[in-house]
């Protein structure tokens, strides 16, 4: 098996599992451990991965999130659910705003169904998916493209959207815990935010495994969004924790789609 059939390989293995061992790769492709521990080198470098212990994952951790080409694959179901929900908040001739990520590019495809509209976004598949769709004006920002996140980020981006307004922005976000929304890339962050200065409304997408996890930025206060949007009920300790602070859930259960 060539170099990039094997990482490819080791790609797909992180999608179903999220972890691998370095032991089982070894042996599972009929090489030395030193040969995998640079394949996993290289997708580190890439972004894909991060390297632990005997291993590798692509859980999310307070500096790391993993490439954009392995999250689009991840939880399709939860991310359908919350964009649904979340194009409730949407009307026909809108200017909507439509941050970076996977979650996000679910959601851009979603709003052909409410055009005629404006469609503010640096997300490059959702770029790619609505440039020819006739009732979408898509004012696509420029900037320094990033393939980890598939967007275009930098001060060009945050210039061009000080100069732009929207009705709503969707935002999403890998890292909720208390009362705060966190992201690992200050690029990133800087983003989002220029998007929710330059919006009347702002809600906000979280997957709910990524409830209780912190990242190395702060991004907003959870009390800055008009609607937070999550996918599942959260346990009962933690829900409690967000009707303490008087931060508003609104759930869209995967249950919806059946």
């Amino acid at each position: 098996m060539k170099r990039e059939e094997r990482q490819q390989s080791i790609v797909n293995l992180l999608v179903e599992s999220k972890t691998v061992d370095l032991d089982d790769l070894a042996d599972r492709f009929t090489v030395s451990k030193m040969t995998i521990h640079r394949d996993l080198d290289d997708l580190e470098h890439a972004g894909v991965l991060r390297k632990i212990r005997g291993g590798a994952t692509i859980d999310a951790g307070t500096q790391f999130e993993s490439d954009f080409r392995i999250r689009e694959r991840q939880g399709h179901e939860a991310k359908l659910s919350m964009a649904r929900k979340a194009i409730q908040l949407v009307e026909p001739g809108m200017t909507v705003m439509v941050n970076d990520g996977s979650m996000a590019a679910v959601l851009g495809e979603m709003l052909v169904q409410k055009r005629p509209l404006t469609l503010i976004t640096n997300n490059a598949a959702v770029m790619e998916r609505l440039k020819s769709e006739s009732g979408i004006t898509l004012i696509a920002l420029g900037g320094i493209y990033s393939p980890k996140f598939n967007a275009f980020l930098g001060v060009v981006t945050e210039e061009a959207l000080f100069r732009l307004r929207a009705d709503i922005a969707f935002i999403s976000t890998p890292a909720v815990s208390g009362k705060m929304a966190y992201h690992m890339d200050d690029n990133v962050v800087r983003a989002k935010r220029a998007m929710m200065s330059s919006s009347t409304r702002k809600c906000l997408l979280v997957n709910h495994q990524r409830i209780g996890h912190t990242a190395l930025h702060v991004m907003a206060d959870l009390a800055d969004f008009d609607a937070v949007i999550t996918d599942s009920p959260l346990e009962a300790a933690v829900q409690e924790e967000f009707d303490r602070q008087g931060i508003t859930l609104t759930i869209a259960s995967t249950q919806d789609l059946t």
